[in-house]
């Protein structure tokens, strides 16, 4: 079933004088953020091109309990493409959101359009357990989209077993710099796959990640692991 919400726009957001910013939220946030605050908000992050498939900006993060690993790195850690492990283990190059986490991203320029099958892809750090593709060691989030801020989509997640179906966060992710793997290929990049057409929209800007506080409690890298994000149709051949 297609949930939306209706909220009054993030002060984030809101703030067009610092375009293509990161802007980190501390509220529910936890102390670890209070440096990066000071050092890091609203800096810049570069210029994005017209056919840029990747997250471009981080609009919001609430960190949740047992968050802090990658946060120094913000908030280059979770643009660009992504930076996988494989099969057999999870990458190292994330940001954890802790137990209950929110994280809002923007991909600019094409954004996300719909397109033929899907149009979005979440790559975290699941990995198989023992090899066996229906035991992930996975930390499944619900994922919603929007393309303007104010009204949100979440896809349906079903995070109380395996196969953990329209959550982020089961599958491994293959792609990786160097390896020759699209990073916008669904068949092939690995990651959470997610079609716009499922939520009934034609295009999205903003991505939020929830963390649905089903990982082990393990600080400073409790909660879903956010690798990158990908447009899968924004750079048509």
């Amino acid at each position: 079933m297609l949930r939306t919400r209706r909220a009054a726009i993030p002060r984030e957001i809101r703030n067009r004088s610092c375009p293509l910013r990161l802007c980190v939220s501390a509220r529910n946030s936890l102390p670890f953020l209070a440096p990066l605050l000071l050092t890091a908000a609203c800096t810049t992050d570069g210029d994005a091109g017209p056919c840029d498939p990747f997250a471009d900006r981080v609009i919001s993060l609430a960190a949740g309990e047992g968050a802090g690993f990658g946060a120094e790195n913000l908030p280059g850690i979770v643009l660009g493409a992504p930076t996988g492990g494989g099969l057999d283990r999870g990458g190292t190059d994330v940001l954890s959101l802790g137990a209950g986490g929110t994280i809002v991203v923007a991909l600019d320029g094409e954004g996300i359009p719909d397109g033929p099958g899907p149009d979005l892809l979440v790559f975290e750090n699941a990995f198989l357990a023992g090899g066996n593709p229906e035991q992930p060691y996975a930390e499944p989030a619900a994922v919603a989209v929007s393309d303007d801020g104010l009204t949100w989509s979440e896809f349906p997640c079903r995070s109380e077993a395996y196969p953990y179906t329209g959550c982020a966060g089961w599958h491994p992710v293959l792609a990786a710099p160097g390896n020759d793997i699209d990073p916008t290929d669904p068949d092939t990049a690995g990651g959470d796959a997610f079609d716009l057409a499922d939520v009934g929209l034609a295009r999205a800007t903003f991505v939020r990640i929830r963390d649905l506080r089903l990982g082990l409690p393990a600080p400073p890298s409790a909660g879903f692991d956010l690798d990158a994000l990908a447009a899968v149709h924004a750079c048509p051949e």
